[in-house]
């Protein structure tokens, strides 16, 4: 096992595209685990929907179906030693992360909106918060990274539990949000690779 915090160049195309979305030199093992989880919760949320008659219609399934998608499989990619050295290459400052994380006003809107009736309370207080961990641990110092992305996903579960109602079947969300952007995202760790890397470039699911 070794750190290794130089990621290869992008590759073309395509493919060049995926390797910003999840780092480059993401290895074959990194790959079937984040599309596994991914496609595994993108198909869950809605069967559990149908199964338990939550009363959502067809484009509700889907758009929950692909939230899942989205934050289970982040939670995943975000965390592979492929993305946390992608992200944190030279050259990614404040402004950067500060973005990354604020674009998800879209999925926690969607949230609030279809399935919470357009819950403004819901919708303001987490995504007020979101912002306000994510420039809390971008501003003290990195060794103190770590303990303060724990407090804020602590206060985050403890919001969702006692000062805003999420939505039916998305009781899950706001844990998970906060896993995918505080814990896995943004947190400066250590890079460590496989001695033989197997990259996806070599797998034959992405050989095409």
């Amino acid at each position: 096992m070794k750190i290794d915090w130089t990621p290869p160049e992008p590759r073309e195309g395509l493919k060049g595209a995926w390797d910003k979305f999840v780092g480059p030199g993401a290895t074959r093992a990194e790959f079937w685990l984040m599309w596994a989880t991914a496609i595994s919760a993108g198909i869950a949320l809605p069967v559990i929907a149908i199964t338990n008659d939550f009363g959502w219609n067809t484009g509700k399934l889907i758009v929950a179906g692909l939230i899942a998608c989205d934050m289970a499989g982040g939670v995943v990619t975000n965390a592979t030693s492929s993305a946390k050295r992608w992200y944190h290459r030279p050259g990614q400052g404040f402004a950067r992360e500060l973005s990354f994380v604020a674009i998800h006003c879209i999925q926690i809107f969607l949230v609030a909106w279809l399935f919470g009736s357009m819950d403004w309370e819901f919708f303001g207080v987490i995504y007020g918060y979101l912002l306000a961990s994510t420039l809390v641990i971008l501003l003290v110092p990195l060794y103190l990274q770590r303990p303060v992305a724990m407090l804020m996903v602590c206060g985050a579960i403890l919001l969702n539990w006692y000062v805003v109602t999420a939505p039916h079947g998305f009781e899950w969300f706001v844990p998970v949000l906060f896993l995918k952007l505080i814990i896995s995202h943004l947190l400066v760790e250590a890079p460590f690779r496989p001695d033989r890397e197997e990259r996806i470039e070599r797998a034959p699911v992405a050989a095409n």
